[in-house]
């Protein structure tokens, strides 16, 4: 009988799926071969993960820890160039994928088969027996304990807090305790079980400890510090050029990381901060808003921090130009609303909105620049420059950063407020202009902005009661 390629392929996929029936029957627990990598098998695999290409130690590394004898991975995108003469028995795990690979390197989990894994920094010599110690102290540890932390050299490890805030893109470290360590700062091996490694989203991802920290803080695991020290090597200074060139690689992996986390600003325990999202040279980290809804609102999460900051610092410099021109302004909708609430930018807003005088734009140069027709870009980088929506004005973060305060320009009418462009807002009406006469100063965003007179009977007649 002749079997067509359609009869062929059918019979094909039939019988994958049963030998994948089949492997789940039989595997782990049946008496055949698993068709699952073993994950039973006691030990711990050292990884090699965070080493420069230049200037390291990783030879030395791996031969130490080579010779206690442990499995020993050096795990990279590809292999190290300039080529290391690496020990006998010591494998290469390249993650990148590559069109002449074998598919199994593309999974790096079905490379390590022992219960436990160790990440090891460049520059690390073996202590017999450590390693043990720290999978025994893992083991003997409270409930949440998932990773143990032992030095590198001679400086203790400092145990720090690490509490994430996801809506708020945020990371804050803190000083911690023993009992209640989420992070370290200083140089360590970690040690954890490789189950727990590889179901996390970004298991090898660089710089390590950074990134298993935030992870792991994510998921409530603890953290336990072991008092014994694995020796530094001894190495000669880093060259000038190699520093440099380390510590932008360093930055870069940092500033990657931080963005496939979601974290776009760390305060450290020091009170310093780290930002990572938008700035005046980018474009500003969400896209077009539709339905007045951004996206990172669906996502569950409030406008980034970055986004904040440059709304506050375009607010504050807005209303000081006007200020210092004589234009009379106000807090309008939804940013007097915030002010009324906190004292701030609603946190998941994503404009400022000012009333100005209809009757005052030309005491402003940029706004009269604008107002003829002509973007304009101030002494400071803002970019002033009228709406192609309506007969309003929009002042930008800068031209790539398009973050920005509205102008909507009002003029008095039989004592009514009004003007000539509505779009639509349920909040968008007339208003007595007996409510800005006289304007008051009210905090907003961390500084005095001026507002209506009474801002609650101004937003009840906007929003509500």
């Amino acid at each position: 009988m002749r079997v067509t390629p359609c009869q062929a392929a059918l019979a094909g996929a039939i019988g994958l799926n049963l030998l994948l029936l089949y492997c789940a029957w039989r595997g782990p627990g049946g008496s055949a071969p698993s068709c699952r990598p073993p994950r039973g098998v006691p030990g711990v695999t050292v990884l090699l993960r965070d080493f420069e290409d230049f200037e390291n130690d990783l030879a030395g590394t791996a031969r130490s820890f080579a010779s206690l004898p442990v499995p020993v991975l050096v795990v990279a995108e590809t292999a190290p160039y300039p080529p290391v003469p690496l020990p006998e028995g010591v494998g290469l795990l390249p993650l990148r994928p590559a069109i002449d690979r074998p598919p199994p390197l593309a999974h790096p989990e079905l490379h390590v088969r022992t219960r436990h894994v160790a990440l090891v920094p460049d520059g690390t010599r073996a202590v017999p027996g450590l390693l043990e110690r720290m999978r025994d102290a893992l083991e003997e540890g409270a409930g949440d304990t998932r990773l143990v932390a032992a030095p590198v050299g001679t400086t203790p490890l400092r145990c720090l807090e690490l509490r994430l805030e996801p809506r708020a893109w945020t990371a804050r470290y803190g000083p911690g305790t023993p009992g209640v360590c989420r992070a370290v700062e200083g140089t360590a091996v970690l040690l954890l079980r490789t189950r727990d490694l590889f179901a996390l989203p970004f298991p090898l991802a660089r710089p390590a400890p950074t990134a298993l920290f935030v992870q792991a803080a994510f998921r409530g695991w603890g953290l336990r510090l072991m008092p014994a020290a694995f020796p530094a090597a001894r190495r000669p200074p880093v060259s000038p050029h190699g520093r440099w060139k380390a510590e932008n690689l360093a930055e870069n992996r940092r500033r990657r990381l931080m963005r496939d986390l979601g974290i776009k600003r760390e305060v450290l325990a020091d009170g310093r901060e780290r930002w990572y999202g938008c700035g005046k040279e980018t474009a500003r980290c969400f896209g077009t808003v539709h339905a007045r809804t951004p996206q990172y609102l669906l996502a569950g999460r409030w406008t980034p921090p970055c986004c904040l900051r440059a709304l506050r610092e375009t607010a504050r410099h807005v209303t000081a130009t006007l200020e210092s021109a004589g234009v009379r302004y106000w807090l309008e909708g939804g940013s007097l609303l915030g002010a009324a609430r906190l004292g701030d930018i609603i946190p998941w807003d994503y404009d400022v909105d000012l009333g100005i005088y209809r009757e005052d734009l030309g005491k402003c140069r940029w706004l009269a620049a604008a107002a003829a027709g002509e973007p304009v870009e101030d002494t400071e980088g803002f970019l002033w420059e009228k709406a192609t929506e309506g007969d309003f004005y929009r002042v930008h973060y800068s031209r790539s950063n398009r973050l920005h305060v509205d102008l909507w320009p009002f003029y008095p009418r039989g004592g009514v407020m009004t003007k000539d462009t509505w779009v639509g807002h349920p909040q968008d009406v007339e208003f007595p202009e007996s409510f800005l006469r006289p304007r008051v100063p009210m905090p907003f965003a961390g500084f005095t902005a001026m507002a209506p007179n009474n801002a609650r009977a101004f937003l009840e007649l906007k929003f509500g009661p």
